[in-house]
């Protein structure tokens, strides 16, 4: 059984440890892992030069989280982390004060820049950080291109009425309640998938989409040339699970980001985002929570197989279960053509 990922970072690190756990259930090995393969295809539009070092915060949250040693109460970075470098480079005046970086963290952005200095590609070095601990998936970067996402957003005290900042900017300092008028992903057009990435896909048994922002997360990794084209021609059924519950995100402020592309903040307005593959679109299989049955039969009019299940994601067995939902919906669905 083969199993491919496309993320983002916290929420689709808690899904990704839904179904690794999940395929450890269904097809155990006899050593503690599983006989099966996970692959997740990992958002970069977050990621950013700062203070001199590369960050890949999607990257890092899904490798913290499936080495058992992220912070669970923030819900990013490391586990007993302290910040006594940020406060330094604080007091030099050096990178963002209100984006901190805690000293393992940091060892981390130092071990990697060192590498890409070195001459390694992104996912080569993704490739040497995933040695170090046993995670029992593959956790792949969409792409070695820099293709970092920054935001316009409207200033009334700017030239013009608008500005340009990065992602993370937006994100973390801004808290996403700056008017965000577009999203541009540096150099997407000449990014290539990274190698893996499309065979990853391709000899898949189910492609699972996580509950991941549409926009800046998924988004970004189907505008990389080459993927929505590896998406619409696998012969694998390819399942979403919805970000949104009632109207509502479960993660993040993806509803600040849905509205710039014209879509509306619902499970059923997402799904008809992705579309269904029959249809143009990328999707053959759409979960949605139990309190967005009422759309099941309108997403299935436009072609998705949907069906609604528990999507809170609360704890380790619920992740797995929701993992295994999106599984058995591929599993009915069955290989492209047959």
């Amino acid at each position: 059984m083969k199993i491919t990922v496309l993320a983002g970072g916290v929420g689709g690190a808690r899904f990704v440890r839904g179904v690794r756990e999940e395929v450890r259930r269904r097809w155990p090995d006899g050593n503690g892992g599983s006989a099966a393969s996970v692959t997740v295809v990992v958002n970069t539009g977050d990621d950013l030069w700062l203070a001199g070092v590369r960050l890949m915060p999607d990257f890092d949250s899904l490798l913290y989280s499936l080495a058992g040693v992220n912070d669970t109460e923030r819900g990013w970075g490391r586990a007993g982390e302290t910040e006594r470098v940020a406060a330094e480079l604080r007091e030099w005046g050096v990178g963002w004060p209100w984006f901190t970086l805690g000293d393992l963290d940091l060892g981390t952005h130092l071990a990697r820049t060192s590498w890409l200095r070195d001459g390694a590609t992104p996912s080569q070095v993704a490739e040497r950080l995933q040695r170090r601990w046993p995670l029992g998936v593959r956790l792949i970067p969409a792409t070695d291109t820099e293709v970092d996402t920054h935001v316009l957003v409207a200033d009334p005290d700017a030239p013009g009425g608008e500005r340009e900042l990065h992602f993370q900017e937006w994100w973390t300092r801004y808290r996403a309640t700056l008017p965000a008028l577009a999203f541009r992903q540096q150099h997407i057009d000449a990014a290539r998938p990274a190698p893996g990435v499309v065979e990853a896909i391709a000899t898949a048994d189910v492609v699972l989409f996580a509950p991941s922002n549409p926009v800046v997360s998924i988004g970004t990794i189907l505008a990389i040339p080459g993927i929505r084209d590896a998406l619409v021609e696998t012969r694998a059924p390819v399942v979403g699970v919805s970000p949104i519950i009632s109207g509502k995100v479960v993660r993040g402020m993806a509803d600040a980001c849905l509205p710039v592309i014209g879509v509306e903040t619902t499970a059923e307005a997402v799904g008809r985002h992705y579309g269904s593959r029959a249809a143009g679109g990328l999707l053959d299989g759409w979960l949605v929570d139990e309190t967005d049955a009422p759309g099941v039969a309108s997403l299935e009019a436009a072609g998705l197989v949907a069906t609604s299940v528990p999507l809170w994601m609360r704890d380790l067995d619920t992740s797995a279960a929701l993992a295994g939902a999106a599984i058995d919906l591929g599993a009915t669905l069955g290989p492209l053509g047959s």
